[in-house]
């Protein structure tokens, strides 16, 4: 899990393929690319309303730069598996606190790599009824501060309007101010951490 911070074939592959078709179709556009820390890692948190938001994420930074995330332990099942894996993502057991997982982040977060987050845990809105809301979690705070890296609000919009092909948009955001939260418990700083995180997504959102 804690191979040097390059895209993988598959998911150079993915990106490869998505970038005309957003680009052209879908219109997508992103700003605020100079915020993101040229080096080193870092959780890159954002507001999630489609399973394809990592995808909207990643792909102004790539080919210099990938995103490894989070994918509910449902998905992981062969073939589809080493398809999700190869795309970036590592598994966690949604509905209870996943240490693994956590601890997993930390680690690639520390090695270099792009952690993709999103806060809420799950998608805000859905055609079924849901069983998880929607609600900000201090995970993606959490890993950045254990790991000692900088956290990242970004804003997303479009990604759940495939159906009228609506514009893909994204903005990045400076890093959230950690440093006055290092020597506090890990806990209320993650809690306080998340409160400054969520603020910036949501201004970021409101100016797509």
């Amino acid at each position: 899990m804690t191979r040097p911070p390059r895209p993988t074939l598959v998911y150079s592959l993915i990106a490869l393929l998505s970038w005309p078709i957003l680009r052209l179709g879908f219109r997508y556009r992103a700003c605020g690319a100079e915020n993101l820390p040229p080096e080193g890692g870092y959780v890159l948190a954002a507001g999630h309303a489609s399973n394809l938001d990592p995808l909207a994420l990643g792909l102004q930074i790539w080919p210099r730069r990938f995103l490894r995330f989070m994918a509910k332990s449902e998905l992981f099942w062969f073939p589809l598996s080493a398809v999700i894996a190869g795309a970036g993502a590592f598994k966690v057991n949604r509905g209870r606190a996943d240490r693994d997982a956590i601890a997993t982040a930390v680690r690639l977060a520390q090695a270099g790599n792009v952690i993709a987050m999103f806060p809420e845990g799950t998608r805000r809105r859905k055609g079924l009824r849901k069983k998880y809301e929607a609600h900000a979690h201090t995970g993606a705070a959490r890993i950045a501060l254990e790991a000692g890296v900088p956290l990242v609000p970004a804003g997303i919009k479009g990604t759940d309007g495939l159906s009228r092909l609506a514009a893909w948009r994204v903005s990045y955001g400076a890093p959230i101010e950690l440093a006055d939260l290092r020597d506090r418990e890990l806990g209320d700083a993650a809690r306080e951490a998340t409160e400054r995180l969520m603020v910036e997504i949501h201004k970021l959102e409101a100016s797509l």
